[in-house]
């Protein structure tokens, strides 16, 4: 099972922000064909359109102006309500190590905050471009306290995710440090994948384009 936030951006163009989309389906169905992953579920959460920040957000932040951040409350909607869901309409695996979780930018952020608020439910997780600088860097400054981690962990991002040259490189430096405090707490390099991209921006096209290595490291043998 993997869950991935921002769901109208994962299998339609029609659908997708911008007309671009992360070729989930397609990618999927090749690397299973193919024996590189085994055969799974991927359930696209679609975010609330114009409240997304709210909704993603768990901290209140003065840049982006968010007072009312509604993302503390995401942890139960997601293990509450959208996983019983799922499992019991589908034939699934529901244990932790079966469970991944994951997403882009400010999915990416309330992906790892509730990776840290209900540790060892989640047992693969995928940070894309992880919007680690809003709220004065609280979810990032927070990981440092947390001492059980997903088995899995793939973390990326791009050298050119701002429109400046210093806000890309405070990027890829927050994801460096995440990673830091991730491998201090013991997780091996089988465990996790840090990746930064030569060139590459804060799009869809961008996660669309690591997706695949993504995919094999976090599900595959």
């Amino acid at each position: 099972m993997l869950y991935l936030n921002d769901g109208q951006n994962l299998f339609e163009t029609s659908s997708s922000f911008a007309g671009v989309e992360w070729q989930v389906d397609e990618t999927a169905d090749r690397l299973i064909r193919a024996g590189t992953v085994p055969p799974l579920i991927i359930v696209g959460i679609d975010n609330t359109g114009k409240d997304r920040l709210r909704e993603y957000m768990p901290h209140r932040s003065v840049q982006p102006m968010m007072l009312r951040a509604q993302g503390k409350y995401y942890p139960d909607f997601l293990f509450k309500e959208v996983m019983p869901f799922v499992e019991r309409n589908y034939r699934v695996l529901a244990a932790p190590e079966e469970t991944g979780f994951g997403g882009s930018s400010l999915g990416a952020l309330i992906a790892l905050y509730t990776a840290i608020a209900r540790p060892g439910r989640i047992g693969r997780l995928l940070l894309e471009s992880p919007s680690l600088w809003v709220s004065n860097r609280q979810v990032l400054k927070q990981s440092r306290s947390v001492r059980i981690w997903p088995e899995r962990v793939f973390l990326a991002a791009g050298t050119a995710e701002a429109a400046s040259a210093e806000k890309s490189r405070s990027v890829a430096n927050n994801v460096q440090e995440l990673a830091a405090i991730i491998r201090r707490a013991v997780l091996s390099e089988r465990r996790l994948r840090v990746v930064i991209q030569e060139g590459a921006g804060h799009s869809e096209s961008a996660w669309a384009q690591r997706f695949p290595e993504a995919l094999q490291f976090l599900f595959g043998n």
